[in-house]
């Protein structure tokens, strides 16, 4: 694992930084699109069908995944092909599935921190 160059502390700077990076990842759907493309570039239409999400929404948070730079896009003739542009965001998933299976009880029964509407 590489070591990271300072201190958290030491920088207060990336904190907002790092909470807005957070916050792109807090939605379940642009989760669930993330997830599907860990293992595989995929269609919007193939995103559509493996996540359920509407076409609109799926193209939505695309879009959105794709203008914060979470994932890319390859035009091959008239579909738009996207993936993981980092390969780090799977092995960050797959890292906070791992703490997740460790705390599962406590941040179920957290009230702190507020489930988005239609998440489970």
């Amino acid at each position: 694992m590489p070591a990271v160059a300072s201190p958290p502390q030491a920088n207060v700077a990336i904190h907002p930084l790092r909470a807005k990076f957070f916050r792109g990842l807090a939605d379940p759907s642009r989760l669930a699109i993330l997830a599907t493309l860990i293992d595989s570039p995929l269609t919007v239409g193939e995103v559509v069908t493996a996540t359920g999400l509407s076409q609109s929404n799926a193209s939505n948070h695309l879009a959105c995944l794709l203008e914060c730079g979470l994932v890319s896009r390859e035009q091959q003739g008239k579909f738009a092909i996207y993936s993981l542009a980092d390969r780090r965001v799977a092995a960050l998933i797959a890292l906070a599935d791992d703490v997740l299976s460790d705390h599962v009880a406590q941040l179920a029964s957290c009230t702190r921190y507020a489930t988005p509407e239609g998440a489970q």
